[in-house]
């Protein structure tokens, strides 16, 4: 009669025994795996023994197997990440000019748009155009529905040609007027006094203001400005267009270097025109 398998494995030496198990009245249970090590390698398996270490390497190629899928995915870019790629390759073409493509701001886009905070938007981009992930401090996540100061919705860039972004204010930073218009609000140049930090990235001075202009659109109006910004952090030439619609300012910027500017002054203004609420 064989040895009973406790017995076998308590007397090999290769396989320690915990105190615990020792007991008598504890019978050993050793693990599937350690079979292996008292099998005789000139007697044939058995069926059962087969298929007992079969269904355990099946079960490690998939613990594998699984492991690796996993990586993968958790190496997979967010959509935010995803979408740093060309606009070119997900808009569709603009109507008006197919040379350009079309930015329509929906709800899943922004949380400010979640929140019905700020209206969709739209505007015309070049496809080569890369659209750039916002920081969660300046994208007003953290303070909708109700956000204190201005928060940048969107933003888009190239290199080549420049930057462009939506910029949205609390109506009640700029007036106590529930719902009030752009022009309840002041004048173009009142307007930029308060928003002109948010144009440049950092200081504003009126000396900057080159030029500014009134337009309506479908019953919206709206300001629009030309700066000369030297020392702004988001370039030193400046497009912006804002409007007010509900509860919030909004604000289009389109920004680039003197090394820029020379080449792309004309796209940057397509852009700027195209901005509507």
């Amino acid at each position: 009669m064989a040895a009973p398998i406790s017995k076998l494995f308590s007397s090999s030496s290769s396989i320690p025994t915990p105190t615990s198990l020792r007991s008598s009245s504890i019978p050993s249970s050793p693990p599937i795996e350690s079979i292996s090590v008292v099998c005789n390698p000139k007697k044939p398996l058995k069926d059962s023994s087969k298929s007992l270490l079969a269904s355990v390497a099946t079960s490690r190629r998939d613990l594998i197997g699984g492991i690796a899928l996993a990586s993968v995915i958790l190496k997979r870019p967010s959509v935010s990440e995803a979408r740093e790629v060309e606009v070119g390759s997900y808009l569709p073409p603009s109507p008006s000019d197919p040379s350009f493509v079309l930015f329509k701001a929906t709800p899943k886009d922004t949380p400010a748009l979640r929140a019905g905070n700020v209206q969709p938007y739209e505007f015309i981009l070049p496809p080569t155009w890369k659209q750039i992930r916002i920081a969660n401090i300046l994208s007003g996540n953290y303070c909708q529905p109700k956000c204190a100061e201005p928060w940048v919705e969107v933003k888009f860039e190239d290199e080549k040609q420049g930057k462009v972004q939506v910029v949205a204010s609390p109506l009640i930073r700029l007036t106590n007027k529930p719902n009030a218009t752009i022009e309840d609000i002041g004048s173009p140049e009142k307007l930029i006094a308060s928003l002109g930090p948010f144009v440049t990235g950092n200081t504003f001075d009126s000396d900057e203001l080159l030029e500014t202009s009134i337009e309506k659109h479908g019953g919206q109006t709206y300001y629009t400005y030309t700066l000369e910004t030297p020392f702004a952090l988001t370039g030193s030439h400046n497009l912006a267009k804002a409007t007010a619609k509900g509860n919030t300012v909004v604000l289009f910027v389109a920004s680039a270097n003197d090394k820029q500017w020379s080449s792309s002054k004309k796209t940057l203004k397509a852009m700027l025109d195209s901005f509507q609420i």
